[in-house]
């Protein structure tokens, strides 16, 4: 019987889907693979939905899309995953050592992938904020107990920021497991956008969540890149 579920979210992934989904194959036999889609125009559908257990067509929206996932999981632990981000080898065992020392859920450290050496510093902060936090972001590729998923009611369906909510509703219930080893996620966006002008942008954003804009406006301005209103 197999014990874990992972979820991916995916929108217009047809570069990249195929060569992510093989990385994966290799854990479908303790694994079940999940992929809510959010409306792809591109060939992401007919390139991933052979080499998945569960192809869902779902509203665009990455809580939205996750929560159909999880809804649709039939195993006790999930994995929410990103289609640019790649497991550590061993991912689960070292999953299973955290639940076997009671955690209920956890995360990953992350590795940004690209051409910029400054990259390494940005993860290094990244897995340091959220060490001292206790809040895990999507790309550390967050792991929960579908038990407590529930109980929580699952990822707030907000445009922006549910991985945070949903982490600062996590903490009330337990720490944190927080795996050394790294997740390898693509910095295309962050290179393609500009390093300096990404870590601005997301602590602009980080600071208005805290202090109270909504997720809606947080949306807005992410994706048009704009500081201000």
């Amino acid at each position: 019987m197999k014990k874990y579920s992972i979820i991916i979210p995916t929108l217009n992934e047809a570069a990249g889907i195929a060569g992510f989904l093989k990385e994966l194959q290799g854990l479908r036999t303790q694994c079940e693979i999940i992929i809510a889609d959010g409306g792809s125009t591109d060939a992401t559908k007919s390139l991933a939905k052979f080499n998945v257990d569960i192809f869902l067509s779902t509203k665009k929206g990455r809580a939205v899309q996750m929560n159909q996932g999880a809804q649709h999981a039939s195993t006790g632990i999930l994995i929410f995953l990103h289609a640019d981000t790649f497991l550590p080898e061993l991912a689960l065992q070292l999953i299973e050592e955290g639940m076997n020392k009671g955690y209920q859920w956890g995360r990953f450290n992350m590795q940004l992938i690209g051409q910029h050496s400054f990259l390494k510093v940005i993860s290094f902060m990244m897995n340091w904020r959220s060490q001292l936090s206790g809040i895990a972001t999507g790309d550390q590729a967050i792991f929960v107990k579908k038990s407590l998923f529930d109980e929580l009611g699952a990822y707030p369906e907000i445009a922006l920021m549910e991985d945070i909510a949903l982490s600062q509703q996590l903490k009330k219930q337990s720490a944190p497991y927080c795996i050394q080893q790294a997740v390898k996620s693509s910095a295309r966006r962050w290179e393609d956008f500009g390093l300096g002008k990404t870590i601005l942008l997301m602590w602009v954003l980080r600071l208005r969540y805290f202090f109270g804009t909504s997720p809606d406006k947080l949306a807005e301005l992410y994706r048009g890149g704009r500081f201000i209103s």
